[in-house]
């Protein structure tokens, strides 16, 4: 009863199977990228196991061509995969969203410079000028982060000007003015906390590409050195193995349930957050 209870007091876009999914699938691998020394049955690292082992009893992912056992190293990987993804989405939303703000609230030479630097950036194939950054600065994870957060801010810096040109006009922003509220101030505690949402959103939905990006980036070793345990690069060794299915399928797995955990997250929060979209499914559930 109480379980019920519970669950009756969550919003009914909470509610619905997908985000029920994406919840569990994204609390299961921030556990299992918490507990990944405790949970993992081998040392990702070690090369002392049976090579190219078929999954099975002893070895449920199979071991890939230097005898590395495939589940410890998924479950490293979502040490290495997870976090590097959150911090970089986070960075593209700080530095994005500043600098979307400052466009939007003060107009003229500051618009025109950040919203040019912005179409530069949109004038180039995402996955292309990330390589190219990549490539330009070496093979690394820290640079890969640094390449795929050249491309990613320009999205959150169109997004929040737009909102902030919606709600500088607006009449508790002009009064805060007329008070003698600073330009700063104003920003900061009128505009900002008003299109935060929206932000949020789009910062959960571009979680997957932005790991999709970093392992493609490995993948294409530009990202990852071996031996680390990063999902990407382990895709990448299961293509030279190709008859080896389970080299590259259990690490590509990891990214799609991953990508889809956060995507339905997405979802569901902007259904939560759209008060039409809440009311249609509220009334659709009665």
């Amino acid at each position: 009863m109480a379980r019920k209870g519970l669950l009756r007091r969550l919003p009914e876009a909470w509610r619905q199977p997908l985000a029920v999914v994406g919840a569990v699938l994204a609390v299961a691998w921030l556990v299992i990228a918490l507990a990944a020394p405790v949970l993992a049955p081998h040392d990702p690292l070690a090369q002392d196991l049976p090579r190219l082992a078929p999954p099975g009893p002893d070895h449920w992912f199979g071991t890939d061509q230097l005898g590395r056992d495939i589940l410890s190293r998924v479950m490293y990987g979502a040490r290495v995969s997870i976090p590097l993804t959150l911090l970089l989405v986070a960075l593209s939303v700080l530095i994005g969203g500043l600098l979307g703000a400052c466009a939007g609230y003060f107009g003229r030479w500051a618009d025109e410079t950040i919203m040019r630097v912005a179409d530069l950036v949109f004038a180039f194939p995402t996955v292309i000028l990330a390589m190219v950054v990549a490539a330009a600065l070496g093979p690394s994870l820290a640079n890969a982060v640094l390449a795929v957060l050249v491309v990613a801010w320009p999205s959150y810096a169109r997004v929040t000007r737009g909102l902030v040109l919606g709600v500088r006009e607006r009449e508790f922003v002009l009064s805060g003015r007329l008070l003698g509220f600073s330009a700063w101030r104003s920003l900061r505690v009128d505009v900002l906390p008003n299109v935060t949402g929206p932000v949020l959103v789009l910062a959960t939905l571009d979680i997957g590409t932005a790991l999709l990006l970093l392992s493609g980036l490995s993948f294409l070793g530009l990202g990852a050195k071996p031996p680390s345990p990063e999902w990407g690069a382990m895709v990448a060794s299961g293509v030279e193995v190709f008859d080896s299915w389970w080299v590259a399928t259990f690490p590509g797995l990891a990214i799609l349930t991953v990508v889809l955990a956060f995507n339905f997250l997405g979802d569901t929060l902007r259904d939560a957050l759209d008060p039409r979209t809440a009311r249609a499914i509220k009334e659709r559930a009665l």
